[in-house]
């Protein structure tokens, strides 16, 4: 006390009057400051919170959207309007469909049909529903669509893919090579019987479902 009233050579009344309001503005962190600091994090809180309440959706059906790509879900289909396995994007135009059993993102319209050379899922023809990344199926992706209990196709029956029989009649190259003799032949599927064969590569009687997403690369044995 005696050093907060004591007069200074570089100071005189005025200091003492600016020391005792120092008593009041509680510099060392005490109810006031607190009140502060309180209320600068709730408008930093606030302001969170309203820009992320102002994102757009990416869909219009309930979510969640998206699926951790492990393979171990089945989710039922059996309706187009019970079928909370396939979601139709509307972030992409309405033309491509989610698969929350693997995560992967499919093409909604098969594409013409060609040789397997033809390169039409890798951007060749310009994007796909507005986006490039498009890929041609593996083996295992394609046949994960298959439903084993139908034909024409081997679907599911609340699918929401349009035109599959179209192209070769549901018959759709793979990325899959075929390693063995005959060599330049490559793996499809047989969307509507629910098959898998081989084709050289050069015929042109095959179609074309791309797909967005990451790929196992695997190549099933003959």
């Amino acid at each position: 006390m005696t050093l907060l009233f004591q007069r200074s050579p570089w100071g005189g009344k005025g200091e003492r009057r600016r020391a005792r309001r120092g008593q009041h503005h509680n510099i060392g962190g005490g109810p006031i400051m607190r009140h502060t600091v309180s209320t600068a994090v709730g408008l930093v809180v606030l302001t969170v919170g309203l820009i992320v309440n102002q994102a757009p959706a990416q869909t219009t059906a309930n979510g969640p959207y998206y699926a951790t790509p492990s393979w171990d879900q089945t989710l039922a289909c059996t309706t187009l309007a019970t079928c909370p396995r396939f979601i139709v994007l509307s972030n992409f135009n309405n033309q491509a469909v989610l698969d929350r059993e693997t995560g992967l993102v499919w093409q909604r319209s098969a594409n013409a049909s060609g040789s397997w050379q033809s390169g039409v899922c890798n951007g060749v023809d310009g994007p796909i529903a507005g986006r490039f990344g498009w890929r041609l199926p593996t083996v295992d992706e394609l046949t994960s669509l298959i439903d084993p209990t139908q034909s024409n196709p081997a679907l599911p029956p609340g699918h929401p893919f349009q035109f599959i029989l179209n192209p070769a009649q549901g018959k759709y190259w793979t990325a899959n090579a075929w390693v063995f003799f005959p060599l330049g032949s490559a793996w499809f599927v047989d969307l509507a019987a629910g098959a898998v064969g081989i084709s050289p590569q050069a015929a042109p009687g095959r179609g074309f479902l791309c797909v967005r997403g990451s790929s196992s690369g695997s190549s099933p044995l003959p």
